[in-house]
């Protein structure tokens, strides 16, 4: 089997790429990787230097949720076209929904990790303003979501949000991102410390709320690794920090060696993002062995039910009180970080993903075929 896969550098979904890509060529998978957004650095494709049956094809066309990506989608539909025409693959694994539309014969299967109108509405509390550009960005999501042969999201939460936003999907699939166990470390011996990743100018992930309190842990707050650096989004205005109230280490991009490290010695995962479709940081801490310490949203209660704590929805006083209750209490921390690390193992391992994948890689197949 031969499939083109779609990525990109700025979006956040490069280590779900590593895993999808890594294991689809183990596997015995042809893979073709076309990147979108920025060429990465080579210290973020040294990965896939020893992986036979995979070519690399990166290019700096801009992404449809970006103001310039307008610009950039005819081109880059043209692009994917014309490559699809060239190698003929069997599959194309589209992580943008703007491409499920493409005119080829291969069958289309997209992925939908997020998008910006419910970026928007979890941020702002409202829907985006209308303007010329933004129904141009909805057209683009409903045709390539209309035209796909089945659309993935990462979570139920994130399926929602596509039927709601714009139309029910053809052949909707949850499959939840998965990282392999082996690159994290949960037996090395606790510090007794609150680890968090994001930006602070992100108001998606918010960690800023672990700016407004005293605490009584360490809270280290750590500016993520990526291929290329995000580019701002416009924030909310009452975002505000408190520097002055708190003790907190802020660290900036790490290597993943040094964030692997971070995860390890933390006791405490805190996931505070209030718009999260599925949050690999999360995941990545639970191999570790973190306890998770979670923003009540909806798609976080999907990912760990009863085994994270969790602050009432985008409060720092409660986040504070959590953290708080979990410094008192030690054995309450080992419980679930056991419950964390046992929950990662069963669902969010890059195996069962890959697993789910080649079902539905074969269904559409199958579909295909039944139909020529």
């Amino acid at each position: 089997m031969h499939v083109l896969v779609t990525t990109d550098t700025l979006s956040g979904i490069w280590p779900y790429t590593r895993e999808l890509v890594t294991g689809l060529v183990t596997r015995g998978i042809r893979v073709t990787l076309v990147s979108f957004g920025e060429i990465p650095l080579p210290r973020h494709t040294a990965w896939m230097e020893n992986l036979h049956g995979l070519e690399y094809r990166p290019t700096a066309f801009r992404l449809n949720w970006m103001q310039e990506g307008e610009d950039d989608l005819q081109d880059s539909s043209a692009y994917l076209t014309a490559l699809a025409k060239e190698i003929k693959p069997d599959l194309l694994h589209l992580n943008h929904p703007c491409y499920g539309d493409l005119p080829v014969s291969a069958p289309r299967i997209v992925v939908a990790h997020s998008d910006l109108v419910s970026w928007w509405k979890a941020v702002h509390g409202k829907e985006p303003e209308d303007s010329r550009w933004l129904r141009w960005y909805r057209m683009s999501m409903v045709r390539g979501l209309a035209h796909a042969d089945a659309v993935v999201a990462p979570s139920e939460w994130m399926m929602a949000v596509l039927r709601d936003s714009y139309l029910p999907p053809r052949r909707p699939t949850v499959i939840y991102n998965g990282r392999n166990p082996i690159f994290f470390n949960p037996y090395i011996s606790k510090e007794e410390s609150v680890l968090a990743v994001g930006r602070l100018w992100d108001a998606g992930k918010q960690v800023f709320l672990l700016t407004h309190h005293a605490h009584p842990l360490p809270i280290c707050i750590v500016g993520p690794e990526a291929p290329m650096e995000t580019p701002k989004l416009p924030i909310r205005a009452d975002v505000k920090l408190a520097l002055e109230q708190s003790c907190v280490a802020f660290k900036g991009p790490q290597t993943e060696a040094q964030l692997r490290a971070l995860y390890s010695r933390a006791a405490v995962y805190a996931a505070t993002s209030r718009y999260e479709p599925f949050g690999m940081a999360a995941v990545e801490a639970a191999f570790s062995r973190c306890a998770i310490i979670a923003n009540d949203i909806a798609s976080y209660r999907e990912m760990w039910g009863e085994d994270a704590l969790y602050f009432h929805a985008n409060d720092a006083g409660s986040l504070a009180q959590v953290i708080q209750r979990v410094s008192e209490n030690r054995e309450l921390r080992r419980d679930y970080a056991s419950r964390a690390y046992l929950r990662a193992r069963e669902r969010f391992t890059a195996k069962r993903m890959l697993d789910e994948y080649e079902v539905l890689y074969r269904i559409v197949l199958n579909a295909e075929r039944a139909v020529a």
